[in-house]
């Protein structure tokens, strides 16, 4: 798929200090890099060229495979406030994922250590997280919203920001995200990814283009009141949930 046929950001909430926008998957939150095949289109840049608001400035970030929810700022004064609002985690965000597995259990909650595998035999992925007795604090909130045919829709909520937590997460908990290419059941479908790109077979093998997950909701005080905005399950992974079949 090239940039151009990609859905493109769509503005959620306009407020003068900030805006919430959709990222779709496939996009980067900023540029970071060039891709040596195509062009990798990012929300940041897009944005500051559609509003003509060269001050835009994203204070957190979802992965390029990650769609939904994220903040930007309209001016440094925002900013500021918006590094202190996460910095003193008063922004609560809630994630959708499609995991492989039905779990056993309706709510749980995962206080477990991540940091670097480190690389070896058993792992080729450099930036590959995982529960390691030296790793930084990390908790996470699950609830499993439905399941169907071996597979489980599950909310997430991160109290923590780790790299890769709700993935590292679920992958200990033996529930690998539909599409993840890193923490799903493929150790080496990403050097796969790297090395052909995103191949029609491996897509098949994966389940989706894209790891499953998705950031719905967000939250946090502003002004004296307390914005929230909301962003339904996109197109693919609604296909792919609606493709299974229900639990009777």
């Amino acid at each position: 798929m090239t940039a151009s046929e990609l859905e493109k950001p769509r503005i959620v909430t306009e407020h003068p200090d900030f805006y919430i926008v959709h990222k779709p998957a496939l996009w980067l939150t900023h540029r970071v890099h060039r891709d040596g095949r195509v062009e990798v289109p990012d929300v940041l840049g897009w944005m500051q060229r559609e509003t003509e608001e060269p001050d835009l400035s994203p204070p957190h970030r979802l992965d390029r495979e990650t769609s939904g929810l994220l903040v930007l700022s309209r001016d440094t004064d925002a900013a500021r406030r918006f590094f202190t609002l996460f910095k003193t985690h008063l922004v609560g965000k809630s994630y959708l994922a499609i995991v492989r597995g039905t779990p056993d259990w309706e709510r749980r909650t995962l206080d477990a250590p991540l940091g670097d595998l480190g690389l070896g035999a058993a792992n080729r992925v450099l930036m590959r997280q995982a529960v390691v007795p030296n790793g930084r604090p990390a908790i996470t909130d699950f609830r499993v919203l439905e399941q169907r045919d071996g597979h489980a829709l599950i909310e997430a909520h991160p109290r923590s920001g780790r790299l890769h937590q709700i993935r590292a997460h679920l992958f200990h908990l033996g529930l690998p995200m539909v599409g993840d290419k890193i923490y799903g059941p493929e150790r080496d479908a990403f050097v796969e990814f790297i090395e052909t790109g995103q191949t029609p077979e491996l897509t098949a093998r994966l389940g989706l283009e894209r790891q499953a997950l998705h950031a719905a909701r967000i939250a946090f005080p502003w002004a004296g009141a307390q914005v929230v905005a909301e962003a339904e399950l996109p197109g693919d992974m609604a296909g792919f949930w609606a493709a299974l079949e229900p639990e009777v």
